[in-house]
Order: C-alpha cells, then structure tokens, then sequence
C-alpha cells in the first residue's frame, strides 16, 4: 500500500545503475516525470544505494565498473528477493537473455532504449509488485 501525503500518493522510487552518462540521462528524460530517481554510477553504489533507500524497482547496467550488474543483482537479491530488477545491455543475444534470467533478473531491455517498451515494462513491473 502507498504511503499518502497531502492526498499524493508518494512516488515509486527507481534505482539506477548505469555508468554511462549520456544513458542515464536519457532514462532519466523518460522516467523522472513519473518516478523519484537514484542513480549509481557502478554496482558497489547501486548495492549501497539499495541498502540506505531502497527502491521499488532496479535498471541495472550489466558491464559497468568496480562491480558489474550480475554481482549487484546478488547482492541485492540477499537483501530483497521480491524486488523487481530490470537488465540493461547491449548483449542481446539469446544467449545473454538467457544467462541474465538464471541469474535472476526478471527482465532484459536492449540498448538503445525504446522509449516505449521501457515505460511500458516499468509501469508492468511495478504494478506487478505493488502487492510484494
């Protein structure tokens, strides 16, 4: 249930891992509107990020610094198995898809982004998680 202050529900608040600037910037284009953003330049921040304010879903880079998205994912996972976690990459193949989901992702969006099909799967995936 959301927290109502005023009569505004609050906002969800999304987790961003990404280390590329020009492509957080462009999630951040399409989603602050709608959504509180925090942005982790690498996976060690995103996982401390997660720590200190949590977040009601996570865009997670795969290849970025210091600690990369599969080892963020773990660790994240340690702390909130419901969370939803959303991958971005440009490793798109079947292959990658795959590794991605046994490792417990629970969505894979390719680079470059579509506007729509991101806006789209997060608004899914947090209504889908409303309840968790």
């Amino acid at each position: 249930m959301e927290c109502e202050h005023s009569g505004v529900p609050s906002r969800r608040r999304i987790l961003v891992a990404e280390d590329n600037p020009s492509n957080y910037k462009l999630v951040e284009v399409l989603l602050r509107r709608d959504y509180d953003l925090v942005h982790a330049v690498n996976g060690a921040e995103a996982v401390e990020l997660f720590k200190a304010q949590g977040a009601d879903l996570v865009l997670m880079d795969i290849n970025m610094p210091v600690m990369d998205g599969y080892e963020a994912l773990r660790l994240i996972r340690e702390l909130s198995v419901g969370v939803p976690v959303i991958a971005l990459t440009a490793y798109a193949f079947e292959t990658d898809r795959r590794r991605m989901f046994e490792a417990g992702f629970n969505e894979c969006l390719a680079k470059p982004l579509r506007v729509d099909e991101l806006r789209n799967r997060v608004a899914q995936m947090l209504e889908g998680n409303r309840n968790l």
